[in-house]
């Protein structure tokens, strides 16, 4: 059998974000909403994902189900990415801190929407990969570091919307710090067994208030000591 080419993965993007639709209309309850952000799906449909995963796996890329990326890591199932972005609710002009950079799929979706991005990333072997396929792809408005997510990216904060790819049993104060007044942060909370999607908004005087949505399932966000 032939190799995938462009065409093919083309027409698997548009069929995974009608996935993503579909998905998001059966949990219209859960959600309380049944369509997610135009934009966003649309960022979504121009982002090629399957080179954000290893090469061996590429022709799965569009399935709606999170993939190995190695270091016992996964790339997110496209619904949640998609339901992630669409909760930050992303302004073209705002700065977005993402915090679990991995190979870079979910930095290129927030590069679509945000004016800047800055993601931090724990295992140098990912920060790197991540880094030159951003940069290939042409998108100069991320930066890369690697270092503790826990501990954000306190030189470039305050950040409008910041959003957190791996779980943590609390929100990490830092993070909550370096949220900007009127800012946003998505991330998943609570033990690996009964973690929930969760929205923290920080009002303009600083108070802090929390939503928790639906059960999900991330790798544990990792500390550096």
């Amino acid at each position: 059998m032939k190799p995938m080419n462009e065409h093919h993965f083309a027409i698997l993007r548009r069929h995974m974000v009608d996935v993503v639709g579909i998905h998001a209309d059966l949990m219209a309850d859960e959600l309380g909403k049944a369509e997610l952000d135009a934009r966003m799906l649309g960022a979504m449909a121009r982002v090629p994902r399957h080179l954000f995963v290893p090469p061996q796996i590429a022709q799965l890329a569009y399935q709606d189900t999170p993939l190995p990326i190695g270091f016992d890591k996964t790339i997110s199932q496209p619904f949640i990415v998609a339901l992630m972005t669409d909760l930050l609710a992303l302004e073209p002009h705002e700065s977005v801190l993402e915090i679990g950079t991995g190979l870079g799929y979910q930095a290129a979706i927030l590069a679509e929407l945000a004016g800047r991005v800055w993601s931090v990333e724990v295992i140098e072997e990912f920060a790197a990969v991540a880094e030159a396929q951003l940069r290939r792809l042409g998108y100069s408005n991320v930066a890369i570091r690697v270092g503790d997510g826990s501990r954000g990216w306190a030189d470039h904060a305050p950040f409008d919307k910041i959003i957190v790819t791996a779980a943590a049993d609390q929100p990490p104060p830092a993070l909550l710090e370096q949220l900007r007044p009127g800012g946003r942060m998505v991330l998943p909370v609570g033990p690996d067994e009964a973690q929930r999607l969760v929205v923290i908004d920080k009002d303009a005087g600083g108070r802090l208030k929390l939503q928790e949505l639906i059960p999900v399932r991330f790798s544990l966000l990792e500390t550096v000591i």
